[in-house]
């Protein structure tokens, strides 16, 4: 077998390389360079070098040297596993729409919103379109298969730039919308629930009470009593959503007689029925809670909703509506998370992006580590619920674990930007405020930390 000789380690340049290369040369450069240094010297050893060689010296001259080129910095993504990934195409169509509708309709004003005090009431012909509640429910009244994820996706969406519009949508899409459909007769669902679909009515959810938050569940002070073909309502209802806005609130009473929780549908503009709205809130400042005041309210038969049970429905109802909390403390904790995180890599302090900072590498994986478990965890939550396998603990743990986290996150949020995370602006503040309202309702750390304790020990620590 013949054998083939091996290649020169260093091939002569062709008369065409030849003259590209002294194309390239500066000539005043190379006499101003012969002046320094033995030049022909160099040239003759140049001779002699191997491939190795010439990169060597090459690389030492700076010949060929490219200058280094700017690193493109990833964008802020609180999704690090890929969660979103594992979805539905019409799930991932969905969270799509409600992010672009969130940093088109909302983020341009919610600043200026939060600072009125107000809801801007502009935005809900602007939700109509995405019909956001039909991914959810069906006309009946009865849920989609997928309906828990769906609204999750929803809301953390939502969340990852305002909470507050979270809060609407799931007080009227949530909490009115399913006492309806879980308590209502027929002809009920048939009258409210299409227009509720369409936000053509706004519904509000009203069970909390001024002495009553925590404990409601063990007594209403807020009475029902029958009067010939209608009903009489008395009492008082605090932090109800929506409730200054709202076609129609569901409020939740103690029938005088048999002791029985009751629901009734109580129209905008009823006599006996008023609103006033809460001021000085903290957190939450776009969401209008109110006080509604009913004495004397007379509510017709009709109205009031045929199929509850008792506070059993009521619980229904919130233990349908617990899991979107604990994804509301996903989405704030998210949004917060990339806000800090854009802010690291731009930021200049002591001739540095503070995102070069270890300290600051921390906070923000630190932070990252919280979204990730959080989202984790309500993801599998929702789909336990869409799988008819929740149990109340489950969701109390949801709710406990994702408050909690979300408080801690927003807070390293908040210290990440020094100073500037006070200020709206900047993209912080709102979520460090109003996580401490998530922290807050659809029971506190404290009642859901009893529930979860209550089923893994077999002991109620309730009074």
């Amino acid at each position: 077998m013949t054998k083939t000789a091996p290649a020169p380690a260093s091939a002569a340049p062709s008369g065409g390389d030849l003259n590209q290369l002294m194309a390239r040369l500066d000539l005043g450069k190379l006499a101003e360079l012969s002046g320094k240094i033995d030049l022909p010297g160099l040239l003759n050893a140049a001779a002699g070098m191997n491939d190795s060689q010439l990169r060597q010296l090459s690389k030492a001259l700076g010949v060929g040297a490219d200058k280094p080129k700017k690193r493109e910095l990833p964008a802020p993504d609180g999704d690090f596993f890929g969660l979103m990934d594992t979805l539905t195409d019409e799930q991932r169509e969905v969270a799509g729409q409600v992010q672009g509708f969130m940093h088109q309709h909302v983020a341009p004003i919610m600043n200026e919103y939060w600072n009125r005090d107000e809801f801007p009431r502009q935005i809900i012909d602007g939700l109509k379109p995405l019909n956001l509640l039909r991914k959810v429910w069906n006309e009946d009244g009865t849920r989609k298969p997928d309906a828990t994820v769906m609204e999750g996706i929803i809301t953390l969406e939502a969340c990852k730039v305002d909470v507050s519009t979270a809060v609407f949508f799931g007080v009227h899409a949530g909490l009115a919308f399913a006492s309806i459909a879980l308590g209502g007769s027929p002809e009920q669902k048939a009258e409210w629930l299409p227009k509720m679909l369409d936000l053509d009515v706004i519904g509000a959810f009203g069970l909390t009470e001024p002495e009553g938050g925590s404990q409601v569940s063990q007594g209403l002070h807020t009475t029902c009593q029958r009067d010939g073909d209608g009903w009489i309502l008395n009492g008082q209802k605090k932090w109800i959503g929506n409730s200054t806005f709202s076609d129609i609130t569901v409020v939740w009473a103690r029938d005088v007689e048999s002791g029985e929780v009751r629901g009734f549908i109580v129209r905008a503009g009823t006599p006996g029925y008023s609103v006033e709205k809460i001021q000085g809130k903290t957190a939450l400042r776009i969401v209008e809670n109110g006080l509604v005041t009913l004495s004397g309210c007379r509510v017709a038969e009709a109205d009031r909703l045929q199929a509850v049970q008792g506070w059993r429905t009521t619980a229904d109802v919130l233990r349908l509506t617990r899991a979107g909390v604990a994804w509301q403390g996903v989405g704030c904790a998210m949004g917060a998370y990339e806000a800090a995180l854009k802010y690291a890599q731009t930021r200049v302090q002591f001739g540095k992006r503070i995102g070069e900072f270890q300290l600051i590498q921390n906070h923000l994986v630190h932070m990252l580590g919280n979204v990730t478990s959080m989202f984790t965890m309500c993801l599998r939550l929702s789909e336990m619920a869409d799988h008819g396998v929740m149990k109340d603990e489950h969701a109390a743990l949801a709710k406990v674990f994702t408050a909690a986290r979300c408080r801690e996150t927003v807070a390293f949020a908040r210290e990440t930007l020094g100073g500037n995370g006070i200020l709206l602006e900047n993209g912080v503040a709102k979520h460090f405020a109003d996580t401490e309202a998530i922290y807050s309702y659809e029971g506190t750390n404290e009642i859901n930390t009893l529930v979860v304790g209550r089923a893994i020990t077999g002991l109620s620590a309730f009074v």
